[in-house]
C-alpha cells in the first residue's frame, strides 16, 4: 500500500487489474476510470496478461504564496 499527495486519474487502456483501497477492492477492466484522492491504495494484477493504465497525477498539496 502507498499514498500520494496528489489527485490521481487512471484510465485502464488494456487488460484487467484490482485496486486495493483501505479495506475494499475494486476490479477494473479496459475503459474503466478511477479518480483517487490521497487514500492508501495498491494495484494487483491477478491475471496472466499485462494491464496498461494511463495515469495523470495533479499536485494535491496547497502551497503558500508569498
Amino acid at each position: 500500500m502507498h499514498r500520494t499527495d496528489s489527485v490521481d486519474y487512471a484510465v485502464v487502456l488494456q487488460g484487467e487489474i484490482d485496486m486495493l483501497i483501505d479495506d475494499s477492492e475494486v476490479h477494473l477492466k479496459a475503459g474503466d476510470m478511477v479518480v483517487q484522492r490521497g487514500a492508501d491504495h495498491a494495484w494487483l494484477n491477478r491475471g496472466t496478461e499485462s494491464c496498461f493504465i494511463a495515469f495523470v497525477l495533479i499536485d494535491g498539496v496547497a502551497k503558500a504564496r508569498d
